[in-house]
């Protein structure tokens, strides 16, 4: 390799360094109305739709945001022309609210069939989701079964791409939303679990927790409390479920625990002795995800 080719690869190395150092935030979608379902789709749920709309500065555009793509693409628009863009994949910077709008962005030109894949980080000065979405055109988080939403009508009617989709939902622990209680996600594994994402602060939402812990009523309907996560800024409480438990069965009982558990997350009273010990019995446990 000659000094001019060693000297261009150097700068070319120097500039990946400099884009690279994008700061990291601890809670990337902060004051997004849809931060619940984010946090959810980017570290819990395997199969999930959020439709959203771009702001007229970026062509007032209707996106789907996904979980995930074939392949761990950054976007894709199928055949039918709806555009998807993932919130997961291999290359992530350290804020990544930024990722996804560098990938929104560089998805919208793309035609039917077009894949984009993130090869760069973003640029640290870049706009964020905050700044290219329509923040009052959210709709509904859709949580799926299976990866039907990767194609078109069309391509559902080959019997091979229909038994790949099938073969795919058996890959997918099955998920769903409880009912009426926002950010509360059922799932079965071995056994039933339920993961809320609290969307309060985290240290409040600790708090509170360890208040019911410490009067052993943190639970409900037979549940038993087992700890909490941290993901993308936000406490997530885990609860193990009665053998069989299904999603449908657990709006009530989640609805009367919900009704305490945020008085006293917004309690301003200090932590008892107790309560204290309690909440370092929970913290020792957390893991955070990242």
């Amino acid at each position: 390799m000659g000094k001019a080719s060693r000297r261009k690869n150097k700068k070319l190395r120097a500039t990946q360094a400099r884009r690279a150092q994008v700061p990291y935030v601890d809670r990337p979608f902060a004051g997004l109305p849809c931060e619940v379902e984010l946090v959810a789709m980017r570290e819990i749920l395997p199969s999930a739709t959020l439709p959203v709309r771009t702001t007229a500065e970026y062509g007032a555009q209707d996106v789907l945001l996904v979980t995930m793509l074939p392949e761990m693409v950054g976007a894709l628009r199928r055949s039918d022309g709806v555009l998807m863009v993932s919130v997961r994949t291999v290359l992530n910077s350290g804020d990544a609210s930024l990722d996804i709008a560098d990938r929104l962005i560089h998805a919208l030109d793309l035609e039917e069939g077009q894949t984009f894949t993130q090869v760069d980080l973003p640029d640290a000065q870049g706009p964020r989701l905050a700044d290219v979405l329509d923040l009052a055109a959210t709709g509904a988080l859709d949580v799926r079964t299976d990866l039907a939403f990767w194609i078109g009508e069309k391509e559902r009617e080959d019997p091979n791409i229909a038994a790949a989709i099938d073969a795919a939902r058996e890959q997918i622990i099955p998920m769903a939303e409880v009912p009426a209680i926002h950010g509360a996600f059922w799932a079965r594994m071995q056994r039933e679990f339920v993961r809320w994402v609290r969307s309060e602060d985290e240290d409040k939402v600790l708090a509170g927790l360890a208040r019911l812990q410490n009067r052993r009523e943190l639970s409900f309907d037979g549940a038993r409390f087992v700890g909490a996560f941290r993901a993308s800024g936000l406490l997530i409480p885990v609860f193990e479920l009665e053998r069989g438990t299904e999603a449908s069965e657990l709006t009530a009982p989640m609805t009367a625990l919900a009704a305490v558990l945020e008085k006293e997350i917004a309690s301003e009273a200090p932590l008892t002795p107790e309560e204290r010990r309690a909440k370092a019995g929970i913290v020792s446990r957390q893991v955070t995800l990242r």
